[in-house]
């Protein structure tokens, strides 16, 4: 086997993975009950299938431009999405968005009533 179908092989499962990963997020942002639980399937699906949509142009690609700004983009995706996941659960919380009945704790709210207790 050359090395380039070796590179492309990869290529292809890393693509596949991504595709599902994507597929998964957004069955799920479709499925489930309420907003946190949505936000959270986003997310991951985002962060790891843009990973392996990424990871495949760079093998498939591999020129040195491709390389760097993908592992940049990678880099920066897996700092800001779950940062933004964050900030939209919290304003989801303080916007006071029903939960689904099914939610065992509310530690955000656990917290904020004990200070202000103290």
């Amino acid at each position: 086997m050359t090395t380039q179908l070796i590179l492309d092989t990869l290529a292809i499962f890393f693509l596949l993975g991504g595709l599902f990963f994507m597929l998964v997020g957004a069955v799920g942002v479709l499925r489930l009950p309420d907003a946190f639980n949505r936000l959270h399937a986003a997310s991951k699906c985002s962060t790891l299938g843009m990973m392996g949509l990424l990871l495949a142009a760079c093998l498939h690609v591999g020129t040195g431009d491709v390389v760097a700004k993908s592992i940049a983009f990678i880099l920066f995706v897996f700092v800001s999405t779950p940062v933004g996941s964050h900030m939209l659960a919290k304003a989801a919380h303080r916007d006071k968005a029903p939960q689904w009945d099914g939610t065992l704790s509310d530690e955000l709210a656990e917290d904020n009533a004990k200070e202000k207790v103290s």
